[in-house]
């Protein structure tokens, strides 16, 4: 068993998330009777994850961290960590599954479709998926907490984590706050009207309701206002009160750099279906403008809350073909 530790918690005293998952993951070894290989990756994280994110971020984009994680250090840093120690492969905790035909490895749709990770694994290779197992892929999450309880493992009940990979569950405004400069600045309505402030572009991000500190303006009804636009020149963040309001709605989608798992893709226009963000239902779509650095992907249907940095990821049927980052929308 190897443990990676990605992240030093001396920005902030007292969180210990690392240290607990280090204690859990050695009571389960010592249980099963294995040794416990530790490694810190923590550089490798910041040069290769973290930078970008705070790049991205910076830019007035909404970035993905856990498939730059997945791609950099799980599945690069840790793979070949695991090769040195004389691995034949790794097996990870993903719920995904990898399926071999004509030679080439294909990445699946996890079969828990509530709990399916395809989605953040679209840029591994050929090589990185040859090596990856995903035990999980062929099971439902209540069967492996099940297994876990009846094996007597400590963490068997342990919440699932959330927030930024491997940084964990903070306040993510504090956070980002330590390492960007907050840019005040002006909430417009779309015909140009003051009607509140923000504390940074950053910290908004397209379709969102809650957090907007606007509300109860004498000419307006009472119903939400939504983030339905940015306008990064000005520093201004546009808010409208319709849930589905024509600025957050697009059937264009510009995207890049665009990465393909396999060799599926030799013809335009290509029929597929997509996700722009993480559990989104498979959205029908066709590429029909693709070179070698970005595509051009035209939805059935509308499209809400595009959100350039997101990851547009591309299916047929239960097998992922690759993807790219959104950069524009129309």
């Amino acid at each position: 068993a190897l443990f990676m530790k990605n992240w030093e918690e001396d920005d902030e005293a007292g969180y210990c998330s690392a240290e607990e998952d280090l204690a859990d993951a050695q009571s389960v070894a010592d249980q099963l009777g294995i040794r416990l290989h530790s490694v810190n990756f923590s550089h490798e994280y910041w040069e290769r994850v973290f930078r970008h994110f705070l790049d991205e971020y910076g830019a007035g984009r909404t970035p993905n961290p856990d498939i730059l994680c997945n791609k950099e250090i799980k599945f690069r840093a840790f793979l070949e960590h695991a090769l040195e120690l004389g691995a034949d492969t790794i097996a990870t905790g993903h719920y995904a599954r990898v399926r071999e035909v004509d030679e080439q490895f294909q990445l699946l749709k996890g079969l828990d479709r509530n709990k399916d990770q395809s989605y953040f694994l679209h840029q591994l290779n050929q090589k990185q998926l040859r090596y990856a197992r995903f035990p999980l892929g062929e099971i439902e999450k209540g069967e492996v907490r099940a297994i876990a309880e009846a094996a007597g493992f400590c963490n068997a009940n342990k919440k699932d984590s959330t927030g930024i990979c491997f940084i964990g569950e903070r306040d993510f405004r504090t956070f980002l706050s330590q390492y960007l400069p907050a840019q005040p600045g002006e909430i417009e309505t779309p015909e140009g009207e003051v009607i509140g402030h923000h504390q940074g572009l950053m910290y908004h991000t397209l379709g969102q309701r809650k957090g907007l500190g606007i509300g109860g303006l004498a000419d307006y009804s009472e119903e939400p206002w939504y983030a339905v636009a940015k306008d990064l020149e000005r520093n201004v963040l546009i808010a409208g009160q319709e849930k589905n309001h024509p600025l957050l709605m697009s059937q264009q989608v510009q995207c890049e750099p665009i990465h393909w798992i396999g060799d599926e893709t030799s013809s335009l226009p290509l029929q597929c279906t997509a996700q722009h963000r993480y559990r989104q239902a498979d959205q029908a779509c066709s590429i029909t403008q693709m070179d070698t650095t970005g595509a051009v992907v035209n939805f059935k249907q509308p499209q809400r809350a595009v959100t350039p940095g997101q990851s547009m990821v591309f299916f047929q049927g239960e097998q992922c073909l690759g993807g790219a980052v959104i950069k524009s929308f129309a």
